[in-house]
């Protein structure tokens, strides 16, 4: 555990201690805070760009609110470190991520100041409104509701949504824009393009300074508050950039843009917002890893880099290196080989294309990738209207976020049978992101669907030829659902074959227990199967590799013969491949004992993929005492 360092920070565990401070030592207060989470996540990996930017505004947002009465809501939540540090979590820090420690992301079990459980992109406005509506209805006038959004997440049509409601709410609400032009990867789109025009527009800019110096310039609105308010709604009205300003539209009071790093200047001016009621916007300008320069340099790889260096911010060397490629890089490497093949396939991806490996891709056939920025509903849909103008679009999705496309997938690709390719990344458990990551109901709620193929490979080669079959005429919506980290074959780039839909393997006959997988998680099984032969126990082993359309020959062939089956998947044990296998064996009159491993139905916290794999009883350890289990011998 680092040493906690500094005038400040060793005697700050909660907000009231902060606002003990003196306005003039807070950013002394930010130095402590930023160099502890470099020192934290220096070697306990974690998401460091975005925090390292919001240092600031946290600092000020403790000092300024009257937290935890005043809700404070972080869209996404991989930028509140520092808030989780502020508010009694300081000494616990380095448990960030890990088994039974904090969560990487704000949750409301884990502490008051957590106004609302985060994770996933563009609800933070939702949210607060619902907060500050409920707070009305209480009556009680004196809350105030924060809601601090990425400009990465306002592309998110939820964000949208929730703006257009709270402009007519007279909700005292107050949404934070803090604009660094980077999700991830680089933001893209209209509404990024739009506030980069603002931010570098000299008019505005010198009117924006002209309205600080009305407002006081360091001293509060005062009794003239509302006066300036409205010389302020007037004059953004105008065209000083030649267009309206998009927030005022919404029937927002819009406030900058300012420096986000001003600690002293931002702790002032939302002192004086929380005297102004209905809905206001803060327009803030911030660094993504403000303050450590390899961070500020390389954004993307600084957005969760690992174990680094603190002092040089040099990268450990993977400890991988030399091993099977990561099942996203074969996907990257592969699509560029059959976009070579079929001038038809283009590939989509919201906000992701590094993470996915579709910016390989993207740097040699630019024209044929979409970023469509943080909107997954939208990629489904758009990827159904190129696939309705005979294009093939690889809509990659991480399966967590592909939850939020739901009625797009059915009503827009299943119903027209259109050829999209489903490549839902990070499929299974994902470790250390936790609760909102997990990948693991896809198999459940796609299985429900339609005209849908569904499949997992279980190694590279299998990926690959997956993509190939999704591409050839008529297969119509197809998805295929692998997870995050690496495979088990180094030597995985061989010529394409086709796989026949719905068929899956049986890798090995055995006459004692069937043990049936899918995807990767049957190489474990395959390595259970060899520890049981030396025990004298004849194992078969089928991966299914389609769970829909099933294999109905092979299931019958195998259910025919073997009266103890295991299933074993990595997703939903409710509604996955072992419930699809116990309704084959009920509609087909089999008298089959089965036992069911996977994600139980409950939600899984944090941790390494090896501690939740055995948490989940699907490690090999768990495999081989469910099979002993059932063959009496546990």
């Amino acid at each position: 555990m680092p040493t906690v360092q500094g005038r400040f920070l060793p005697y700050i565990a909660s907000p009231g201690d902060l606002k003990r401070l003196r306005e003039e030592d807070l950013p002394e207060l930010c130095r402590e805070v930023r160099q502890f989470i470099i020192d934290v996540i220096s070697s306990n990996p974690g998401h460091l760009g975005a925090s390292l930017g919001t240092i600031e505004l946290t600092v000020a947002l403790h000092y300024a609110f009257n937290t935890p009465y005043d809700k404070v809501i972080w869209d996404v939540g991989h930028q509140a470190y520092a808030h989780k540090i502020l508010t009694g979590r300081r000494d616990v820090f380095h448990t960030n991520r890990m088994y039974h420690g904090i969560s990487g992301f704000p949750r409301m079990s884990e502490s008051e100041y957590d106004a609302f459980g985060v994770g996933h992109s563009s609800t933070s406005v939702s949210a607060a409104l619902g907060m500050a509506e409920a707070s009305r209805l209480a009556g009680e006038t004196d809350r105030r509701h924060i809601a601090v959004i990425g400009d990465g997440a306002m592309t998110g049509g939820m964000a949208m949504e929730a703006l257009n409601n709270a402009g007519v709410s007279n909700a005292n609400i107050l949404v934070i824009l803090n604009d660094n032009g980077i999700a991830i990867d680089k933001n893209v789109g209209a509404i990024h393009k739009y506030l980069t025009d603002i931010t570098t527009s000299r008019a505005y800019n010198r009117f924006r300074d002209k309205v600080w110096i009305m407002m006081g310039g360091h001293t509060r609105y005062g009794a003239n508050s509302r006066a300036v308010v409205k010389q302020i709604g007037n004059a953004l009205k105008t065209s000083i950039l030649k267009k309206s300003n998009m927030f005022e539209a919404f029937n927002f009071r819009y406030f900058g843009p300012v420096d986000g790093h001003d600690v002293i200047r931002l702790t002032k001016l939302l002192n004086d917002l929380k005297n102004i009621p209905g809905p206001k916007l803060l327009h803030i300008i911030t660094v993504k890893g403000k303050g450590f320069e390899s961070a500020e340099r390389d954004q993307t790889t600084y957005h969760a880099p690992g174990v680094f260096n603190k002092q040089t911010g040099e990268l450990a060397s993977d400890p991988c290196q030399g091993k099977p490629p990561r099942f996203q890089t074969v996907f990257g490497r592969t699509i560029i080989e059959l976009a070579e093949m079929n001038q038809h396939i283009v590939g989509i991806t919201p906000a992701m294309p590094t993470g996915c490996s579709l910016n390989l891709m993207m740097k040699k056939m630019p024209e044929r990738v979409y970023d469509v920025g943080i909107a997954e509903q939208h990629a489904v849909t758009f990827s159904a209207g190129l696939a309705a103008s005979g294009k093939i679009p690889y809509c990659n999705i991480y399966s967590t976020f592909m939850q939020r496309a739901y009625d797009q997938v059915i009503h827009d690709v299943a119903l027209q049978k259109l050829q999209v390719v489903f490549c839902l990344d990070r499929a299974g458990l994902v470790g250390e992101d936790g609760a909102t990551h997990h990948g693991a109901f896809d198999l459940a709620y796609l299985r429900a669907i339609p005209n849908m193929t569904i499949a997992s490979p279980m190694n590279e080669i299998e990926l690959r030829n997956l993509m190939y079959t999704a591409q050839l005429p008529g297969k119509g919506p197809f998805a295929i659902r692998y997870p995050r980290g690496r495979g088990v074959i180094s030597a995985w780039k061989v010529p394409f074959e086709e796989i026949a839909v719905g068929t899956g393997r049986l890798l090995r006959d055995g006459k004692d227990l069937l043990l049936v997988s899918i995807g990767p998680v049957g190489n474990q099984v395959a390595q259970v199967c060899e520890n049981l032969a030396e025990r004298g126990i004849s194992c078969a082993h089928a991966d299914l590799r389609f769970l829909k359309p099933l294999d109905v020959s092979l299931l019958h062939r195998l259910l025919s013969k073997h009266s103890r089956v295991i299933s074993i998947e990595d997703g939903s044990i409710q509604g996955g491949m072992g419930s699809a296998l116990l309704e084959f064996i009920h509609e087909h009159d089999y008298q089959v004992k089965v036992r069911r491993l996977g994600i139980p139905d409950s939600f899984i916290e944090q941790g390494d993929l090896e501690t939740l794999h055995a948490v989940c009883g699907f490690d090999e350890a768990g495999i081989l005492n469910a099979a002993l289990g059932m063959m009496g011998q546990s």
